[in-house]
């Protein structure tokens, strides 16, 4: 078992290096940010599982510190997650992922079942249909005035085009951040990120191209491993979307968060280690 020490790892691929960084005890975790095209942020969720969970952190391709760029593809998103394993010499990891990042995870289950020894999906983008990205869009906008929600959207719109500027994604995000909480008047502050809108924009496209194809809604219940889903009730991602997809798991079990929206650590802290803690429970009873 590894310490609770965190340390910085390079990997590398024939395409460039992969950052990531480890930290925890027991079973190895690999953790996935949202986005796509965001740099990580998931530190504060590592932190919660590290007395679980040889966490292990990456920066996904389009951003530095990892050199890795084009192509922004799914395929190329799971194929740097299983190098990072390959990289760490790990055979069989958790794949733990947030909002854009769960979606991949499920991807990975679907494509790599074998390189899995759980799945975890916190407030992840969807598995059917469209995912729940139209309502998403909805949500997060409803509760804006009217001119900043035309503002957002526009930026937004224009990044998914691959025409805006990191600054431009950046403002974005800024006003949409206090929605993505169930009580946006108490939303913590949004963390320093950076984007690269490239990724974001063509990694969309890929994405979408790979729901229409019906590719996790096909390929999800060969997955016989154990899974986990964990959504927000008031996460703008409605929560149908995490019940759509844990249906295509057989054995898969959901857990709803009361009073919480897209981001469980920051807003319930504990509660997603207290989720796996119990689907270990459940598991351990059943003859």
């Amino acid at each position: 078992m590894n310490s609770i020490v965190k340390s910085l790892e390079l990997i590398n691929t024939p395409a460039g290096d992969i950052a990531a960084w480890r930290e925890g005890t027991g079973e190895p975790a690999l953790l996935m940010h949202g986005g796509p095209g965001l740099s990580d942020y998931t530190e504060g969720l590592a932190a919660e599982l590290a007395p679980r969970f040889d966490t292990i952190r990456y920066q996904q391709r389009g951003l530095d510190p990892t050199t890795i760029r084009e192509p922004y593809t799914i395929e190329s998103h799971v194929s740097d997650a299983i190098a990072v394993l390959d990289g760490l010499g790990i055979d069989r990891a958790w794949a733990i992922g947030h909002s854009w990042g769960g979606h991949l995870a499920m991807h990975i289950a679907a494509a790599y079942p074998q390189r899995l020894r759980g799945l975890l999906v916190v407030d992840g983008l969807g598995a059917v249909g469209d995912g729940g990205e139209e309502e998403f869009g909805k949500r997060l906008s409803a509760g804006l005035p009217e001119d900043l929600a035309a503002r957002a959207e526009a930026l937004d719109q224009r990044a998914m085009r691959g025409e805006g500027s990191e600054d431009d994604a950046m403002e974005s995000l800024r006003i949409y951040w206090p929605y993505y909480f169930a009580h946006p008047e108490a939303a913590p502050p949004m963390p320093a990120l950076r984007s690269s809108v490239a990724c974001y924009g063509q990694t969309f496209d890929s994405l979408r191209e790979h729901l229409m194809h019906r590719t996790l809604e096909l390929g999800l219940p060969g997955y016989r491993g154990s899974a986990l889903f964990i959504h927000g009730r008031h996460d703008p991602i409605p929560y149908q979307a995490a019940e759509q997809s844990a249906a295509l798991i057989s054995g898969a079990r959901l857990a709803i968060l009361e009073d919480c929206g897209h981001v469980p650590w920051m807003e319930k802290p504990g509660a997603i280690l207290s989720a796996i803690v119990a689907m270990n429970a459940q598991a351990a009873t059943v003859p």
